[in-house]
């Protein structure tokens, strides 16, 4: 297990845009792995490239603590429902805050696997709002560029109980 640093809020590196994966190969493997090593110990439910600062457009959303990890390389959002909700949102980037955000219910994304196939899947709730974050980390925007509220400190004692 590799834990790779997560860049923080003022690094420059989160302001840039990712580029797109046009091949596989062992290093982005690693890469994906270390994501996903480095969200679970975290405790995040998403992660972009760029936090762990490499600027490639991959993804990867865990929606539910026990459930599965989807990674998303090269993900649009090839879709949204007109209907939004505003609900809190955190990020490993963005140490011990916490804001509101306005999203859209349900969305369709675009993208490919880890052996570069496309498929595209449809989301809502949650999962849908955790897609719509990372994806916009690959385009150089925080979730605090988007608050509907003012940014929360998160007591952490009261979060553990």
């Amino acid at each position: 297990m590799s834990l790779r640093q997560i860049r923080q809020i003022g690094d420059e590196i989160l302001k840039k845009k990712s580029k797109d994966v046009s091949s596989m190969n062992e290093r982005t493997r690693e890469l994906i792995k270390d994501m996903e090593d480095t969200m679970t110990v975290l405790g995040g439910c998403g992660i972009a490239a760029v936090q762990v600062g490499v600027l490639k457009n991959i993804i990867l959303v865990k929606p539910d603590v026990e459930g599965k990890t989807y990674i998303f390389i090269n993900p649009t959002i090839t879709k949204k429902s007109e209907e939004e909700t505003i609900d809190f949102e955190g990020c490993l980037s963005v140490e011990g805050k916490r804001g509101e955000v306005k999203r859209p219910n349900q969305i369709t994304v675009s993208a490919m696997d880890m052996d570069l196939k496309p498929f595209t899947l449809t989301a809502e709730g949650f999962f849908a709002r955790a897609i719509c974050h990372e994806i916009d980390h690959l385009n150089g925007i925080l979730y605090v560029d988007k608050l509907e509220s003012p940014l929360y400190n998160i007591d952490v004692t009261q979060e553990a109980n």
